[in-house]
């Protein structure tokens, strides 16, 4: 911990009460700034301090107002901080109270990433409303599954009603056709008294490019480096102090204000910053002075394929201070070992080694070569604890970046989800449900926007066509999703009626049981060091087992079409805690008596079972 110091600057329209309210922002290269209020139609002028933020302070402004920034005396444009965008990106801002919500959780603490079991989910398509306060409805639903931490993917002002949310432009304002502040809050407090944690998806590697007015008042941007989405924010050149402070008082926004237990942070091998003191450590470090200010706990989850350990290691040796980050290559080990699919960064995994592999240590990739790369990936995670890596089977990036979002339950059997469902579960990390896949969603989750500007429009169908041109050729019979059409956005929500599916509910049930199993440390002993594992790459078998003082722990994961036998002559039989192809599961087998002398795994099935000593 590096010693106290204030948490930097706060930007944007802060209401302090009593009609009072602070205007902040930063311009360090125009000559002029004012605050333009619309219902009293005046403007105000600003006074600028040496490093070009700009600031008043005004009386008789009460909640609810709307403004704009003029520049120079021309442009009138909405706050980069803004924190409500009620009329749309390209409208006026709007002030809030901070203090109009009474919280309630005064007493919550939050919970280690350790301890967590996160519901990933979209906000637009969760719900029939598709709304903050409609996912207050749902959270039986989470509590009976097993569920103890949501997370929300993006939710900062984007344009129209309809995206995933990382083309946000607002990184301060609540998505308002979500319900907005007020909404948001709502959901926060009610999760808390009923003990479920609630993490935010947030971008601080790019913006939008709808509604990104942002250059206008500074350099945000630098061409010194280009990401994906063109140039990359402004991390390390000039001027990037204000820039690096903008999004943290972003992100310790979110964590005090609305009292979010935590961020996941969006693709951060594309926060470029060659600096001394990397921002992500920097944001690290002012977490930590929210902890101390606060007495709650937060995490920060990055993701990342860079496989790179510096993001999770402690400040003393060098690293970033992170809790966790994601791990791609567990989702890629199985997910291509059960659909056989090998293109593009698939063809780099496949192998049941590889699989045993990313069980055991999370990363495959720990410095190898990479083939699809042409360069070797990765450090090495020994050292490192289970807690530190969060792991999934399906999420919003690998199914909705597929050319027509199809979910895994539409590209393998009913068994073989129940077997990705274990792998997951078993698995010692911290373990992540994409929305739906509990029940086995049919329903795509596909690519969506709402673009007001045609020529963007445009660009993104042209765009999203050109890079799925292949597969559109050779499905004919598929339709291209247009990513503007309203068809394409609801299509993607999720259906609730999967209790009138019985199928679905065992495949609810099987997730039940392995979640309670999960919390209650039956499978603690997969997150230990000295795990064993053997792979079977001609049988596609993987068996898993570690041990203590009083018992051995065994996994049999079977990706093959042949059954698994495994005989016990000697001594103690084997006690079943969990066999995937037991007909109360939806499976062909009657249920294996919890003690016997033979373990039988059907294919695409697992069977869990401990020995004592």
């Amino acid at each position: 911990m590096r010693e106290n110091r204030s948490m930097g600057k706060k930007v944007g329209a802060e209401y302090l009460g009593n009609g009072i309210c602070e205007f902040c922002v930063w311009a360090p290269q125009v000559d002029s700034v004012e605050v333009v209020i619309r219902e009293n139609t005046r403007s105000y002028p600003l006074t600028q301090d040496k490093k070009g933020y700009w600031h008043t302070r005004l009386s008789e402004i009460e909640p609810g107002s709307h403004y704009k920034f003029r520049l120079n005396g021309e442009s009138e444009l909405p706050d980069p901080a803004s924190k409500s965008q009620p009329e749309g990106v390209h409208s006026w801002s709007q002030i809030i109270d901070p203090g109009a919500h009474s919280w309630k959780d005064n007493g919550w603490k939050g919970r280690e990433l350790s301890e967590m079991i996160i519901y990933e989910l979209h906000v637009g398509t969760f719900t029939p409303q598709g709304s903050f306060e409609a996912i207050i409805n749902k959270l039986d639903h989470l509590e009976e599954l097993g569920i103890n931490t949501i997370e929300l993917m993006p939710i900062a002002q984007f344009p129209g009603e309809r995206n995933w949310g990382y083309d946000g432009v607002y990184p301060f304002a609540a998505q308002h056709s979500y319900g907005g502040a007020a909404g948001l809050k709502k959901l926060v407090d009610t999760c808390h008294a009923r003990n479920f944690s609630i993490l935010l998806d947030v971008v601080y590697n790019h913006l939008g490019p709808e509604g990104n007015y942002i250059s206008e008042f500074g350099p945000y941007f630098t061409d010194k480096y280009h990401t994906p989405w063109g140039s990359a924010i402004n991390f390390d050149d000039d001027y990037a102090d204000a820039v690096r402070n903008h999004f943290i008082q972003n992100a310790l926004m979110w964590l005090e204000e609305y009292h979010f237990d935590g961020l996941r942070l969006d693709a951060i091998h594309e926060i470029i910053d060659r600096g001394a003191r990397h921002f992500l450590k920097e944001l690290s470090e002012e977490t930590d002075l929210l902890e101390q200010k606060t007495n709650r706990n937060y995490v920060l989850i990055a993701e990342s394929d860079l496989n790179d350990t510096r993001i999770i290691a402690d400040y003393e040796k060098g690293g970033y201070g992170l809790e966790g980050q994601w791990v791609d290559d567990f989702h890629h080990a199985v997910h291509t070992i059960l659909t056989g699919e090998n293109s593009g960064y698939y063809s780099d995994f496949g192998k049941m080694e590889y699989l045993a592999k990313t069980f055991k240590q999370a990363f495959i990739y720990d410095g190898i070569y990479s083939p699809f790369r042409k360069r070797s990936i990765g450090n090495s995670p020994k050292g490192f604890g289970p807690e530190n890596f969060v792991i999934c089977i399906q999420n919003h990036d690998q199914v909705g970046n597929r050319p027509v979002g199809e979910r895994l339950s539409q590209l393998v059997s009913f068994e073989a989800q129940k077997l990705a469902a274990a792998t997951l579960l078993t698995a010692g990390f911290v373990p992540m449900l994409f929305m739906g896949e509990e029940f086995g969603e049919k329903n795509p989750f596909q690519y969506f926007v709402s673009h007001g500007d045609p020529d963007l429009v445009k660009a993104v169908q042209e765009g999203r066509k050109k890079e799925f041109e292949y597969f559109f050729r050779s499905h004919k019979d598929l339709d291209f999703p247009d990513p503007q059409a309203e068809e394409t956005f609801k299509n993607s929500k999720l259906n609730w009626h999967f209790k009138e599916d019985e199928e679905k509910i065992k495949l609810f049930e099987f997730y039940k049981k392995l979640l309670d199993l999960k919390k209650k440390k039956v499978f603690a002993l997969f997150g230990t060091a000295d795990l064993t594992t053997e792979a079977d790459e001609g049988n596609k078998t993987l068996k898993i087992s570690a041990e203590n003082n009083t018992e051995q722990l065994f996994g049999i994961y079977n990706f093959g079409s042949s059954t698994y036998r495994e005989d016990f002559p000697e001594k103690k039989p084997p006690e079943i805690i969990l066999s995937s192809a037991d007909r109360k599961w939806g499976g062909p087998l009657d249920e294996q008596p919890s003690q016997q002398k033979e373990i039988v795994v059907m294919p695409e099935a697992v069977v869990i079972y401990t020995l004592k000593k």
